[in-house]
C-alpha cells in the first residue's frame, strides 16, 4: 500500500512539473515575441519564420535577470529542449548551445505533440482563463474547516456554470470532463480526500496560470514536492543569486535592506504581508513554515481614513500605472483599512511607476479599497489584468 501510494505521489508530482514547464515555456514565448527576439531569419538562402539565436536569447536571459550565468540559461533552455517545447529549426541539435543557431517554439511552427495529457491540461487551463473572467465569480478564496483555499469552488457549482456556458452538454458529462481535470493534477479536492463529485464539496484549481514563473523555477524538478506559489504580485526580487539563491531584498524609504534566508520565494508574500498563510495545496501537500519578514510597520503612527480624507489634510493624491513584469509588480502593501505600501523594490515596475513606501492604496483599476484590508487589496490586484492603475495617497513633505 505504501508503495502505490509513493507511486501515485510520484506521478502527480511529475504531471505537476510538466504542467509547470508548459506554463512557464509559453510565457517565455510571449515575452519573447513581445520583445522582438522571435522574427523571421534568414540562413544559407532560406528563411526560418519564428525563430531566434540561441546566443542572442542567452544575452536576454541574463540581462533580464532570468539566469544569473550562461551556463544556468543553457541549462534552463534545454529543460525546455527535453520537454518538446523548443527545437533546433532543422531538429539537428539534440541539446541546446549557446552559439549563432536557431531555435523555435515548437508551438509557433505547428510541431507541438498534442498528447491527451497535454489536451486535458489546456482544456483546464481554457476552464481557468474563463472561470476569471466570469461575471458569476463562483471560483474565488473560499474558506473550510478553519484554511482558506484560493481559486476554490464548489463541485455543484461548476457543473452548472459548465452547463450554462456551454462546456458541457448534460451534467454527467461535465462531471467526466472535472474527473479527467482531476486526475490529471489541474484540480483536487482541498483536503485531497474525495474525487471530483456532483455535490457540494470543495475543489480548487492546483494551477494559478496567470502566475507569472520564473525560469530558474523549472530547477526544482527534483525537490520532490511541487514548488506552488502564494500567487501574489507582490513578488521581492531576489538579491545576489549567485551568492545565495534564497536571499530577497526588501526596501525601505531609507535604503535599509533586510536580508530574508532561507524563505522560498512562494513564501515570501505571506510572510511580508501578514502573518496569515493562504494554502493552493491541500496543507497535508504543503505545510509552509511560519516566517516573519519585516514584522515593524514602515509608517510612523497609525492612520485613519477619516484623516486621509478629511479637508486640507497634508495627503496628495496620484494615479499611478503599472505593468507587471515577468517576476510581479514589485511592491508589498499592508494594513487593515487603509492598506499602504510595506516595501518596493527599487528595481521593479512598481519602482518605475513611482510607487513608494508609506503611501495609502486608495483604488485598484477604478474600485475604492480603502475600507479594505490587505488579504482583499491582494486578491483584487492578482485575479486582475497585468496592467494595474492604482490611486494612491502620500504625504505631502
Amino acid at each position: 500500500m505504501e508503495s502505490l501510494q509513493n507511486s501515485v505521489k510520484k506521478k502527480a508530482t511529475e504531471r505537476h512539473y510538466k504542467a509547470e514547464v508548459l506554463i512557464t515555456g509559453e510565457q517565455l514565448r510571449l515575452r519573447l515575441h513581445d520583445g522582438k527576439l522571435i522574427k523571421d531569419r534568414r540562413y544559407n538562402l532560406r528563411t526560418y519564420p519564428n525563430c531566434f539565436v540561441a546566443k542572442e536569447l542567452i544575452d536576454w536571459l541574463i540581462d533580464h535577470k532570468e539566469a544569473p550565468d550562461r551556463e544556468t540559461a543553457i541549462k534552463l533552455m534545454q529543460k525546455l529542449m527535453d520537454h518538446n517545447i523548443i527545437h533546433h529549426v532543422c531538429d539537428g541539435h539534440s541539446d541546446f548551445k549557446d552559439a549563432k543557431l536557431l531555435y523555435r517554439f515548437r508551438k509557433d511552427d505547428g510541431t507541438f505533440p498534442l498528447s491527451k495529457e497535454v489536451k486535458v491540461f489546456m482544456r483546464g487551463q481554457s476552464l481557468y482563463e474563463k472561470l476569471i473572467s466570469s461575471e458569476d465569480a463562483i471560483m474565488k478564496l473560499q474558506e473550510e474547516n478553519g484554511l482558506k483555499y484560493q481559486r476554490a469552488v464548489l463541485g455543484c457549482e461548476i457543473i452548472d456554470w459548465l452547463i450554462k456556458e456551454g462546456e458541457a452538454s448534460s451534467r454527467k458529462e461535465a462531471v467526466e470532463l472535472c474527473r479527467r481535470e482531476l486526475e490529471h493534477g489541474i484540480i483536487q479536492h482541498v483536503s485531497n480526500r474525495h474525487h471530483f463529485f456532483d455535490s457540494n464539496l470543495l475543489y480548487q484549481f492546483r494551477f494559478n496560470f496567470r502566475r507569472r514563473r520564473r525560469l530558474t523555477e523549472l530547477l526544482s524538478e527534483d525537490s520532490g514536492t511541487p514548488q506552488e506559489s502564494h500567487d501574489s504580485p507582490f513578488c521581492l526580487r531576489k538579491l545576489n543569486p549567485e551568492q545565495d539563491g534564497s536571499s530577497f531584498l526588501s526596501v525601505q524609504t531609507n535604503k535599509e535592506i533586510k536580508v530574508v534566508s532561507a524563505v522560498r520565494r512562494s513564501s515570501i508574500t505571506s510572510a511580508v504581508t501578514g502573518s496569515t498563510t493562504f494554502y493552493n495545496t491541500a496543507p497535508s501537500l504543503a505545510c509552509l513554515p511560519s516566517v516573519e519578514c519585516n514584522p515593524k510597520s514602515v509608517l510612523k503612527r497609525p492612520v485613519t481614513n477619516e484623516e486621509l480624507l478629511s479637508p486640507g489634510a497634508p495627503y496628495l493624491k496620484k494615479t499611478l500605472t503599472i505593468v507587471g513584469d515577468a517576476v510581479g509588480w514589485g511592491f508589498v502593501v499592508r494594513g487593515l483599512s487603509p492598506c499602504y505600501i510595506q516595501a518596493v523594490d527599487p528595481g521593479g515596475p512598481a519602482a518605475a511607476a513611482g510607487i513608494k513606501v508609506r503611501q495609502f492604496v486608495v483604488s485598484v483599476n477604478s474600485r475604492h479599497v480603502m475600507n479594505l484590508d490587505y488579504k482583499t487589496v491582494s486578491n483584487i490586484i492578482m485575479t486582475g489584468p497585468r496592467t494595474l492603475v492604482m490611486e494612491v495617497m502620500e504625504a505631502i513633505e
